[in-house]
C-alpha cells in the first residue's frame, strides 16, 4: 500500500484574481519510501505538504493517505487522520519550555487513550531513535537548536505515523546543524519511516533517495537515485 497519492490535485487560494498554488498535480510516496520536495518560494511547496498533509483540502482532484480517501472527510474524521497516520515537523519547533525533552514527546500520544507509563515507555524510544537518549531530562531551553529540532522529530514519531512530514525543518538552523538533521531522517528512514520532506536546500535534497521539483504549482522534474 501507498503512504500517499495525490492524483490530478489542484489548490486555488481567493483572492483576486485567485492564485493557483497547485496545478494538476499527481503523486505518489511508496510506504517507506525518502522523499525531497524542492522548489523556488512560490513554487507550491508548503501547500503541496499542507494537503497531503490534510492541513488543506485540495480545490480538486483527489488525496489518498494509506489507501484512504481523504478528501471528503468531515473536520472530525480528518483530525483522526492527523493524529492516527501522520506526523508533522515544521521550522519552529512548538515545545513547551517548562517540560523535559522526554515529556515533550510522550505528550504527542496525549489523546490516544494510553496511559502515562506507556506514553513514557514509547517516549523512551523515540528519543533515543533521534540520538538524544543523553538529553532526555533537559528542558528546551537547555538544547541547542539541532537537538530541539530532533525533540521535535521525537514526538512526530512516536505514535508511529504511516508518514512523516516535514516542512523546511532545517530552515532555522546553520549548515552544519542542518545536514545533521538530513542524517537523523536517513536514520529513521532506514529503519522503516517512510518521509517526504520539503526544502529549499537543493544540496540537502540529493541526499534523499528521491527529489520531486515543483514550479508553478506544477511538477517540473521527478529524480530518483
Amino acid at each position: 500500500m501507498n503512504a500517499l497519492e495525490l492524483q490530478g490535485v489542484g489548490k486555488e487560494h481567493e483572492g483576486t484574481p485567485p492564485v493557483q498554488a497547485l496545478r494538476d498535480v499527481s503523486l505518489t510516496v511508496e510506504s517507506g519510501g525518502f522523499l525531497a520536495v524542492t522548489g523556488p518560494s512560490g513554487s507550491g511547496k508548503s501547500t503541496l505538504l499542507a494537503v497531503a498533509g490534510t492541513l488543506e483540502r485540495p480545490t480538486r482532484g483527489t488525496v489518498r493517505v494509506a489507501g484512504t480517501a481523504v478528501q471528503a472527510m468531515s473536520d472530525t474524521e480528518l483530525s483522526g487522520i492527523r493524529s492516527t497516520g501522520l506526523g508533522f515537523v515544521f521550522q519552529q519547533f512548538h515545545l513547551l519550555p517548562t517540560r523535559s525533552v522526554l515529556h515533550n514527546v510522550a505528550d504527542g500520544l496525549l489523546y490516544r487513550g494510553i496511559t502515562a507509563a506507556e506514553r513514557l515507555e514509547r517516549a523512551t524510544e523515540a528519543v533515543a531513535a533521534v540520538g538524544l537518549d543523553h538529553r532526555r531530562t533537559h528542558r528546551p531551553g537547555e538544547l541547542s537548536g539541532g537537538e530541539c529540532q530532533r525533540t521535535a522529530i521525537a514526538r512526530a514519531i512516536v505514535g508511529e505515523p504511516a508518514l512523516l512530514l516535514a516542512d523546511e525543518p532545517t530552515g532555522n538552523l546553520d549548515s552544519a546543524t542542518g545536514r545533521e538533521i538530513f542524517s537523523v531522517l536517513g536514520r529513521l528512514h532506514e529503519r522503516g519511516t517512510t518521509i517526504l520532506v520539503v526544502t529549499h536546500n537543493d544540496e540537502l535534497a540529493r541526499r534523499t533517495p528521491r527529489t520531486v521539483a515543483l514550479r508553478d504549482g506544477r511538477i517540473e522534474r521527478d529524480d530518483r537515485r
